[in-house]
């Protein structure tokens, strides 16, 4: 009998070395690769960074294939925390800064990381997430004492862990688990979307290089932060794949900071939301102040036409409008510059193919009939992390379903009218409605509370409750949006509350939410205010 023939073994292929090393053996090893308010370095800088980070990681016993979770802000250290992680086969996972410490915990204990990095600003949050994940054994801290930890995790300085070798980079294969990003995304409950090392070079070079033409010469400046999929390939993969410039803000962004980082850093790209760019177009900051931008993009939301106008009027700016998921990366439909369509995604970025089914999953191929969006491209996720049923719902064969309702326009691009469930979006960030309404439900002036998504005079969804009191209790909009400020991370908050006597509901006792999200744009409110008590139905 003849012995069966072993399989072949992939290329070696591994994203930090694409996005990094690569330039060195280029011989560009002096081009600047990081700039941010602590230092700036080169790729050689850069290059020799990971290596530090990553032998730190290794002699704290991290191995190939596990994951490393960072909760750390903007900065030198989780941008080499990330790309050290890949670099040793390992799986970065960073997460949201704007999360609770329970919240954080939840994720750190899903994940089975061993291993937790964290931001001095961010201590106490990670003291708090590590108390109940029983899979911790290290936690290391930039900036903070590492102290006040729960028996068995040891705790280490950042500094500490870059004192000594400099590791050699693992050899993973494309497929190798490389960056895990939590998403609420089509279904509420946090779950991570696993990509592989060779996702990461698809997206920088299908959208990054094909749609944005980007080049050594380009600066880029993201209000979205490295733990969205959004942010992580503005100012990483992005950049990185071309030998440009990312340019890092750890704080939050506001129109002057962000005003006086692209001015000062000559940012040429410039990635925002429409949550950034309406109050942008609100401020006084100088028309000149994006002088250097040459292209700007937005995703997260919709980009109301308004916006797209006032920042090519008021700035100079061209902005490309597209939609994309942590599930796919980044952006799978874009517009294209020189070709905007206002109010529309555009079309489908290279690489990926999009349809527009109707409830029996059969395409729709006429003009403004609206469907449920399916997306395929080689840089979707392999699925979700323990969570088969949910991947089973979502990742079907080659297609991925988004969950968005969208039709197509008469001249080919493609328009977003909404999500097809209950989830909605805050500036940009998923939200599931069940959690906000629970936490609210916690509050003994609560009786009945259902969350739903009210647009504002641009057409952005925000979350309003509508509450029913409990007898004899009052509802106070700003107690009820401090309570859940209390309990939740602050974007997840309602942005206005308003009491009813009753909730509309069918015959079987479900909420209609269409009929409050109707009665409330159509009788209520013209436009939602923030954090206040909009009236009562």
């Amino acid at each position: 009998m003849t012995a069966a023939k072993p399989p072949s073994v992939p290329e070696f292929f591994n994203a930090t070395d694409y996005l990094v090393y690569r330039h060195l053996r280029e011989g560009n090893g002096a081009n600047t690769a990081v700039v941010s308010p602590s230092k700036t370095l080169s790729y050689a800088d850069l290059a020799g960074e990971i290596r530090r980070v990553a032998a730190g990681l290794r002699r704290i016993g991290v191995r190939p294939e596990e994951r490393v979770l960072l909760c750390m802000p903007d900065d030198v250290e989780l941008f080499t925390g990330i790309l050290a992680a890949m670099y040793l086969g390992a799986v970065g996972v960073p997460c949201s800064t704007m999360l609770t410490g329970p919240e954080l915990g939840t994720l750190v204990a899903d994940s089975r990381a061993r291993v937790v990095l964290g931001g001095g600003e961010f201590a106490d949050k990670v003291r708090k997430a590590v108390a109940d994940a029983p899979d911790v054994r290290h936690v290391v801290l930039a900036g903070a004492e590492p102290s006040g930890l729960p028996d068995g995790v040891s705790g280490h300085a950042w500094d500490d862990l870059l004192d000594g070798d400099e590791a050699e980079p693992y050899a993973t294969w494309a497929d190798s688990p490389a960056l895990w990003l939590y998403t609420s995304g089509t279904t509420g409950k946090p779950k991570a979307a696993m990509h592989r090392h060779v996702d990461i070079r698809f997206v920088a070079e299908n959208y990054g290089q094909q749609v944005l033409g980007m080049t050594a010469e380009d600066r880029c400046l993201s209000v979205a932060k490295l733990f969205f999929a959004y942010g992580i390939g503005n100012s990483m993969f992005f950049p990185l794949s071309v030998g440009a410039s990312a340019l890092l803000e750890p704080s939050r962004p506001s129109p002057a900071l962000f005003a006086e980082r692209a001015a000062a850093d000559r940012a040429t790209v410039l990635f925002g939301t429409p949550s950034f760019f309406g109050p942008l177009l609100a401020s006084d900051v100088p028309d000149t102040a994006f002088a250097t931008v040459r292209q700007g993009v937005s995703a997260g939301e919709a980009l109301p036409p308004r916006m797209y106008h006032g920042m090519l009027e008021r700035f100079g700016v061209e902005v490309l409008d597209g939609i994309g998921s942590t599930e796919m990366l980044h952006i799978f439909i874009s517009n294209r510059a020189g070709q905007v369509h206002p109010g529309s995604s555009g079309t489908p970025v290279p690489g990926y193919s999009v349809e527009i089914r109707d409830e029996q999953g059969t395409p729709i191929e006429g003009i403004e009939e609206p469907g449920e969006l399916y997306v395929r491209g080689e840089s979707a996720a392999t699925g979700y992390w323990c969570r088969a049923d949910t991947s089973r719902q979502v990742f079907l064969g080659e297609w991925l379903r988004t969950g968005d309702t969208y039709v197509r326009n008469a001249d080919g691009t493609l328009t977003c009218l909404g999500r097809a469930n209950d989830m909605l979006k805050a500036g940009g960030i998923w939200v599931s409605p069940s959690e906000v309404e629970n936490r609210l439900l916690e509050h003994p002036d609560v009786a009945e509370v259902v969350v739903v998504a009210v647009p504002d005079s641009d057409e952005l969804d925000k979350p309003v409750a509508c509450v029913v009191p409990a007898p004899g209790a009052k509802v106070e909009a700003d107690v009820l949006i401090g309570w859940c400020r209390e309990g939740l991370a602050s974007f997840k908050r309602p942005r206005a509350v308003v009491e009813m006597t009753e909730l509309p509901k069918t015959a079987t006792g479900k909420i209609r939410r269409n009929v409050l999200r109707d009665q409330l744009r159509t009788e209520l409110l013209t436009e939602v205010k923030e954090e206040t008590n909009v009236g009562t139905g």
